[in-house]
């Protein structure tokens, strides 16, 4: 599987949830700049805003084509599928995964998967983003050329800290 022909970085996957949300375009503009910067590339983002009336307002945005889309889901779908069957898993994983991308135009908003306007309650909002990180993928590709691998891949945060910290007291 190794000889993809799409370039893959990390991809995290965010959901974040606004409990008094200002919306003042900041957060699309930052995810802007990243992007033509290259830093990272906005494979899907589902944004859901309820009022206090619980009218609902929904924001969609991708940088996939619906060609990359299908490849991008073709490609989870065969790693998905590897790992619960191996190589034939693989095989219909992809097929799966190709097909879903390209029925809902969107890798999360399909109906059976994400239900962000009953999660949340009038008055506030939540996003959910998968973004992979483009930046990651030269470093990624000068370790595997000198025979490295992950160990440990993981996020710290802050927050992370200060509880390491107060656990230590």
């Amino acid at each position: 599987m190794a000889d993809q022909q799409m370039s893959l970085g990390p991809v995290q996957l965010l959901v974040i949830a606004f409990e008094d949300g200002n919306f003042e375009g900041a957060i699309l503009e930052e995810l802007r700049r990243l992007r033509e910067h290259e830093v990272i590339r906005l494979i899907d983002l589902l944004f859901v805003a309820k009022n206090g009336d619980g009218d609902v307002v929904e924001l969609e945005q991708s940088d996939l084509s619906p060609e990359e889309a299908a490849e991008f889901g073709a490609l989870v779908g065969a790693l998905i599928g590897f790992g619960a069957d191996g190589e034939e898993g693989a095989i219909s994983g992809a097929e799966v995964g190709a097909r879903a991308a390209m029925q809902n135009g969107s890798l999360l908003h399909s109906e059976g998967a994400w239900f962000l306007e009953d999660a949340i309650p009038p008055g506030t909002a939540a996003a959910i983003a998968l973004i992979e990180h483009r930046w990651a993928i030269p470093l990624r590709d000068a370790i595997e050329s000198a025979g490295g691998h992950d160990l440990v891949d993981s996020w710290i945060h802050p927050e992370d800290l200060v509880a390491i910290g107060a656990a230590g007291a």
